[in-house]
């Protein structure tokens, strides 16, 4: 691997907290950019007390979501903390805030203040609902646009309240599409010159995922709704979750040629005679037709064997399937150790940290972040000088607390 990474000399500002925001920050920074995090004093970004924490200022959710990154704590009450802001926003390429709309603008870290200082700036806004339309003002996190987003509504079994989704989809989805949102700003300034203002909304993001039940709903004049089916899909039949004798595992044979696959696989290993050569089950309106018929045989057959046998059966006849792993199972698999999902980093105070990484990979560069997330205001010298501040001004801010550091008293 010989080149340059491709966000090599492009600097940004994470100026984010929780998640969305600085897995942005993170993904930008495994892609070579210079990223610095930007925290207010005192206890910085919430995410530092967030699951599960290591002590009173790291926790596994920072440690994963800041890697590679430089870190400030700026007081920007102050107003030698505001002129720091300025410079080193004069100085970025790029801008990453997820606050509340308006809530930047009162600090003068808005779009318009700073692209008025800075036209080149690439500046990106996420929070629950955008810049605009009547609920623009309100508040929210991945939880509330799940529900929002109708996707909540469509898992779950019938009869019963929809379960937590238990990863923040909102965040993380929104998240990687502003990475790309961001670096089609950068190559659009290639020719433009300026930067502009990307506006990303949690809901937005969302409703955009539903690849098949809004345009049922539209195209059907409001008649398909999707409904609550528990561990199946109705329209798309076989495709679902089994429960064998001793786990549970997902079989994925709703394509006309996997399922003839699957109905001979099962009727030659204890299923009902006749069940491969069903006629009615050979085409996808068939299949979903004879829904329920073709789950009370699968659960059956499944429920009688172990997973690792059904497994067996199946991949001998080429169906996709996998068991439902728990976690230490999937930080164990081979194929996560063969891909280095799970990143490997040496931390001077907690050594060996074992965190997912990102899926990138290049050809030609490696993506991987050595860099440890950065304790509290850890880079603020450094990063004032290359601002310019002479070192009797980096230490008199530092000694006002207008450069904050960990163990520093607000």
């Amino acid at each position: 691997m010989s080149q340059a990474l491709p966000l090599a000399g492009i600097r940004v500002i994470d100026y984010s907290h929780f998640l969305a925001g600085p897995y942005v920050g993170r993904c930008l920074a495994a892609l070579g950019a210079e990223v610095i995090k930007v925290e207010r004093p005192g206890s910085g970004d919430a995410g530092r007390q967030h699951a599960f924490t290591l002590d009173d200022q790291q926790s596994g959710y920072f440690l994963q979501l800041n890697m590679g990154k430089q870190g400030v704590s700026v007081n920007m009450k102050d107003p030698r903390g505001k002129a720091f802001m300025q410079r080193l926003t004069d100085s970025a390429d790029v801008f990453i805030e997820n606050y509340r709309p308006g809530a930047l603008d009162k600090l003068g870290l808005g779009y318009a203040e700073l692209a008025a200082r800075n036209p080149r700036l690439v500046y990106c806004s996420i929070s629950a609902y955008g810049h605009t339309g009547p609920d623009a003002h309100r508040a929210g996190f991945g939880l509330i646009a799940e529900a929002k987003s109708g996707i909540m509504q469509m898992v779950g079994v019938p009869g019963e309240a929809p379960p937590l989704l238990r990863i923040s989809l909102g965040d993380m989805y929104t998240g990687i599409h502003a990475v790309a949102a961001i670096n089609a700003a950068l190559l659009g300034r290639v020719n433009s010159g300026r930067g502009q203002h990307i506006d990303m909304a949690l809901y937005d993001t969302l409703v955009s995922m539903h690849e098949y039940a809004v345009q049922c709903y539209t195209l059907s004049d409001g008649t398909v709704l999707p409904e609550q089916t528990g561990h199946d899909m109705p329209t798309s039949t076989l495709y679902g979750v089994f429960r064998a004798a001793d786990g549970d595992l997902v079989i994925a044979a709703q394509v006309d040629d996997a399922w003839k696959r699957f109905a001979a696989m099962l009727e030659a290993n204890g299923g009902p005679p006749g069940f491969g050569n069903d006629s009615r089950y050979h085409s996808l309106n068939g299949r979903n037709a004879h829904r329920q018929a073709i789950l009370a045989v699968v659960r059956d057959w499944v429920g009688a064997r172990r997973v690792a046998d059904v497994l067996q059966l199946l991949d001998a006849v080429d169906i996709p399937s996998a068991k439902v792993q728990r976690i230490d199972e999937v930080v164990a698999d081979p194929q996560i150790q063969a891909r280095g999902m799970v990143l490997e980093q040496q931390h001077p105070r907690y050594g060996t940290l074992r965190l997912p990484n990102l899926p990138f990979r290049f050809s030609d560069c490696d993506t991987t972040i050595r860099q440890v997330a950065p304790d509290l205001g850890q880079h603020n010298a450094e990063v004032a000088a290359g601002l310019g501040f002479s070192p009797e001004e980096i230490t008199a801010m530092q000694a006002d607390g207008v450069l904050f550091t960990h163990g520093d008293t607000p």
